[in-house]
């Protein structure tokens, strides 16, 4: 027989190691998420189970609405590979005119439209189809924030910034969000070039203006 030590040792580490497993909550991803400023701030948005599901983390959101001075009364905005609506949300607290809210998942532009009627948000219209399609339908110019944060394994990056180039205002934004960082001379090839820039963990941040 074992000594009783030896015994409350082994119970000691399974209880530690234990600890150490993610949730199934936790594996899946944060469950939710919280607006960070504006009319709707701490409001807490659902973070659905999908594949590749990336909400913009708390620190990044905070930080752009920084960089974008806050209030933007009277902007009109897109927020193109919209998920779990924390960009577009974050937008429309703040006081954004219009946001054109586009995803491609229906199970979740349905749960936009019933966050969007939870907050009375007249101005939140939500769309569903293909991202790039929705920025060229855009009128040139006639945008004053295009958020892009596209699934990180895609490749739609370049067409999305294509798009958005011609449809942001000359004293517009384009955000981007990415997997790595995109340099000087390869936005510039959009006609673009870098205002801000963060990295936060695997996250590559780019605020972005028209040359």
């Amino acid at each position: 027989m074992r000594p009783r030590s030896t015994m409350l040792s082994e119970a000691a580490k399974k209880k530690a190691a234990a600890a150490k497993k993610p949730t199934p909550a936790a594996a899946r991803g944060a469950g939710e998420v919280r607006i960070v400023g504006g009319q709707w701030k701490r409001t807490r948005l659902p973070v659905i189970d999908r594949p590749g599901l990336r909400p913009t983390p708390d620190r990044v959101r905070e930080t752009l609405f920084n960089w974008l001075g806050q209030d933007l009364t009277g902007w009109q905005c897109m927020d193109v590979f919209s998920g779990t609506g924390a960009l577009g949300f974050e937008a429309a607290s703040r006081g954004a005119t219009q946001v054109l809210m586009n995803e491609a998942d229906m199970g979740l532009v349905t749960q936009l439209k019933s966050i969007a009627a939870k907050l009375k948000a007249d101005n939140v219209r939500v769309l569903r189809g293909d991202g790039v399609a929705a920025i060229k339908q855009c009128a040139s110019g006639s945008m004053h924030l295009v958020l892009l944060d596209p699934p990180f394994e895609s490749a739609l990056f370049k067409p999305a910034l294509e798009a958005a180039a011609k449809a942001v205002a000359v004293d517009g934004f384009v955000y981007l969000e990415a997997p790595r960082e995109w340099g000087e001379e390869e936005v510039l090839s959009f006609g673009l070039e870098r205002f801000r820039f963060l990295k936060a963990g695997a996250v590559y941040a780019h605020l972005l203006r028209r040359v």
